[in-house]
């Protein structure tokens, strides 16, 4: 007698790249967003172990694309430093984001601070920050949170002479400030404010036209700017 055996084919799961979403509600979260993920990508680019990424899908259970989350800039330590169309923690020996930073609003400060924030204490993010650009959601501005034995206890805040609001990140070894309701990344080892690509390019042609304006004047005043 022959048994036949119907074949069933699997069908592979799928984890999606995009929800087809903007990435942002409004043109001053998206341009806080694209600075936080410029500026450590250039802060962090000699190293090959970080990776840092935005507005990425974090997936975190195999076989279950419905478990997944996309913090607006997230840094991994300890991984690759590579291009990537999602993040799969499973591909990535595990290894879940160190440091969050949500650009809150309207629309995301319910999930910001209750969903997210606890999917974060979950995956063991080391530290949550959330910054309101508008200063209309949270007060203040700038918060953050590190985790401690898994529960999230806020990060205490340092305002200098000028008014600069500075809150310490022990993960990235940086600041990040709010002066004027403007927030950046701040080196305190350099004493220099974290750059974008773009920023970092103008900033050199500004110094190198500075530079050729004062050896004209120079020339003028018949000093030979290369002899000094």
């Amino acid at each position: 007698m022959t048994v036949s055996i119907e074949y069933i084919p699997v069908t592979p799961i799928e984890y999606p790249d995009d929800d087809g979403k903007p990435m942002a509600e409004g043109d001053i979260q998206c341009s806080y967003l694209t600075y936080g993920i410029s500026a450590l990508k250039v802060f962090f680019q000699s190293r090959s172990d970080v990776y840092v990424a935005g507005n990425l899908f974090i997936y975190y259970e195999k076989g279950n694309p419905e478990a997944v989350v996309a913090p607006d800039v997230f840094v991994v330590f300890g991984v690759e430093n590579r291009q990537r169309r999602s993040y799969k923690t499973w591909e990535e020996n595990n290894k879940s984001p160190d440091f969050v930073l949500e650009i809150t609003s309207k629309a995301t400060r319910s999930k910001d601070q209750g969903a997210k924030k606890g999917i974060y204490a979950f995956l063991g993010v080391r530290e949550y920050f959330q910054y309101d650009p508008t200063g209309d959601y949270l007060t203040p501005q700038l918060q953050g949170l590190r985790l401690v034995e898994g529960n999230y206890f806020p990060i205490a805040s340092n305002t200098l002479e000028d008014g600069t609001v500075s809150l310490t990140s022990e993960v990235l070894r940086l600041e990040l400030r709010v002066k004027y309701g403007d927030m950046r990344f701040y080196d305190a080892a350099t004493g220099k404010t974290l750059l974008t690509y773009e920023e970092e390019a103008a900033a050199r042609q500004a110094a190198e036209e500075k530079a050729q304006k004062l050896a004209a004047k120079l020339r003028e005043l018949n000093i030979d700017p290369d002899a000094l």
